[in-house]
C-alpha cells in the first residue's frame, strides 16, 4: 500500500471512528474492507464523487428496543434487542439473529456491514442486516427461551417481512429459537410467509441449510487448493468450534479425504490425532445439539487430550478453519500456523482472524479465505430457502447441494478475478472485498443520491 493510499485510509478511518466511538469490532470490519476498496476506486471517480464507501459504512437504520420476559420462577428480566438494517441496495435485508451476552451495537454493526458484502458475493438478491440480543439461552429452560423469543419478536415483527428484512439464526439462535420466533410472528401478523430462514422442514425450511456454512467453507478451501493444482486428500485440518459450522466442516473435510483433528468450545479444545470422523462426529453432534454438553466430554469418551482454556492453533496442520467466533485467531497464533506448515486458512466464523493475524497470513503468502467469501454458504442456502418459500415448493437435497457448490465456485472465481496479484498469488481478501463492493455500489449509483 502506497503512502498516498495509506494516508487516505487513515483519514477515512479517523472519520469512521469519530462517528462511531467505542465500537472496535465495527472499526475493524470497516478497516479490513476499506484497505481493499480505496485503492480500487482510486481511478474511478464515479464511486468517489457519490461517496459510496462512506454511505456503506452508515447503516440505513438501527432499531434498539427493550425485551422484558419472565423466568420459570416468575422473576422479571430486562434485555436489550437490536436489528441493524445496513444496506438494501440489492434486495431485502438478510442476516442472522445472535443471542449471546456479548451482543452489543459494535458487534452487530460489524456483522451487518460484513453481511452486505457476503450477500453480494452470493449473486442472490439480498441486502445486509444483523440483529440479536444480549440474552444467553445457555442454562435456560425451553419455556424461558420461548418466552424470551416471543417477547423479542413482539417488537421485531413490525420491522421485518419477506420483502423487507428476513432474519435467520446465528450464535445462540438455532432450530428451537427460530421455531418460537416464527410462531410468534405468525400469531401477530396472521400471515404464513418466509419471514425467517433456518426454519424446520415441517414449516417451510430448506434441506442443506444446517450443513451449508460448514460445507461451503470447505468447498471454498477445496477451490483454493484446486486453483494451485492441489487437493484436500491426506490433509490434516485443525478446526475451532463444535457447533453446526465446525461439525459439518469436519464432515466435509473427511468426505474429501482430509482428517479433522480438533474441535473446541469456549472452555478449551480437544485433539484427536486419529481423526474426528464417522461415529465420533455423530457423537459430537448429539452432544452439542441434544445434550448441550461441553467438548471436554469428548476427551473423556474417546481418551484423547483436552486443553482447557486454550485454542487449537498450535496443533500442526495443513489447513485451518476458524469456525467459532470473531477474533479467535491472533498474530502470534497465525505465526504458529505458518511455522507448523499450514498452507491455507478458510474462515467459517465471522471475522475470526484479527487484523494482525491477517497481516501474518497474507505476508507469508498463505491461502486465506475471508469469512465474507468462505462462510457465505449459509446465507446462500438461506436465499434459496427464500426462493422456495416464495414459490411454495421444496427442492431436493441433491439439487440444493449442487446449487450451493455452484455458488461457492462462482464466489471463488470472482475472488480470483479481482484478487490475483502480478506474481500470481491470489489475495482472496482483496478479491472478496472488491467483488462484493462492485455489485452493491453499482446498485446504489443506479438509485441516485438517497
Amino acid at each position: 500500500m502506497g503512502d498516498s493510499i495509506k494516508q487516505q485510509l487513515d483519514d477515512f478511518m479517523e472519520t469512521v471512528i469519530a462517528r462511531n466511538p467505542g465500537e472496535p469490532e465495527f472499526h475493524q470490519a470497516v478497516y479490513e474492507v476499506a484497505g481493499s476498496i480505496l485503492p480500487f476506486i482510486q481511478d474511478k471517480p464515479i464511486y468517489q464523487e457519490a461517496r459510496i464507501l462512506e454511505r456503506m459504512t452508515e447503516p440505513d437504520r438501527i432499531i434498539i428496543f427493550r425485551v422484558v420476559w419472565e423466568d420459570d420462577d416468575n422473576r422479571v428480566h430486562v434485555n436489550r434487542g437490536y436489528r441493524v438494517q445496513n444496506n438494501n441496495a440489492i434486495g431485502p435485508y438478510k442476516g442472522g439473529l445472535r443471542f449471546h451476552p456479548s451482543v452489543n451495537l459494535s458487534i452487530l454493526k460489524f456483522l451487518a456491514f460484513e453481511q452486505t458484502f457476503k450477500n453480494s458475493l452470493t449473486s442472490l438478491p439480498m441486502g445486509g442486516g444483523k440483529g440479536g440480543a444480549n440474552f444467553d439461552p445457555k442454562g435456560k429452560s425451553d419455556h424461558e427461551v420461548m418466552r424470551f423469543c416471543q417477547a423479542y419478536m413482539t417488537e421485531l415483527e413490525r420491522h421485518i417481512g419477506e420483502d423487507t428484512d428476513v432474519p435467520a439464526g446465528d450464535i445462540g439462535v438455532g432450530a428451537r429459537e427460530i421455531g418460537y420466533l416464527f410462531g410468534q410472528h405468525k400469531r401477530l401478523s396472521n400471515q404464513f410467509t418466509g419471514v425467517l430462514t433456518g426454519k424446520g422442514l415441517e414449516y417451510g425450511g430448506s434441506l442443506v441449510r444446517t450443513e451449508a456454512t460448514g460445507y461451503g467453507a470447505v468447498y471454498f478451501l477445496e477451490d483454493m487448493l484446486n486453483h494451485r493444482k492441489e487437493n484436500l486428500a491426506g490433509r490434516t485440518a485443525v478446526i475451532s468450534g463444535s457447533g453446526n459450522v465446525a461439525t459439518y466442516a469436519a464432515e466435509m473435510i473427511a468426505e474429501l479425504g482430509g482428517k479433522p483433528v480438533t474441535l473446541s468450545d469456549s472452555s478449551g479444545f480437544i485433539h484427536d490425532p486419529n481423526g474426528i470422523t464417522g461415529d465420533k462426529l455423530a457423537w459430537v453432534k448429539e452432544l452439542k445439539e441434544v445434550r448441550r454438553g461441553r467438548i471436554s466430554e469428548y476427551a473423556e469418551k474417546f481418551g484423547v487430550e483436552y486443553h482447557a482454556g486454550k485454542r487449537p492453533w498450535g496443533v500442526p496442520c495443513d489447513v485451518a478453519l476458524p469456525c467459532a467466533t470473531q477474533n479467535e485467531l491472533n498474530a502470534d497464533e497465525a505465526r504458529m500456523l505458518v511455522n507448523n506448515g499450514c498452507i491455507a486458512v478458510s474462515e467459517g466464523a465471522n471475522m475470526p482472524t484479527e487484523q494482525g493475524g491477517i497481516d501474518v497470513l497474507l505476508g507469508n503468502r498463505i491461502l486465506f479465505a475471508p469469512s465474507k467469501a468462505a462462510n457465505a454458504g449459509g446465507v446462500a442456502v438461506s436465499g434459496l430457502e427464500m426462493s422456495q418459500n416464495s414459490a411454495r415448493l421444496s427442492w431436493e437435497e441433491e439439487h440444493l447441494d449442487e446449487k450451493l457448490r455452484s455458488i461457492m465456485r462462482n464466489i471463488h472465481k470472482n475472488c480470483v478475478e479481482y484478487g490475483t496479484e502480478p506474481d500470481g498469488y491470489v489475495n482472496y481478501l482483496k478479491g472478496a472485498n472488491v467483488a462484493g463492493f462492485i455489485k452493491v455500489a453499482n446498485a446504489m449509483l443506479a438509485f441516485g443520491v438517497m
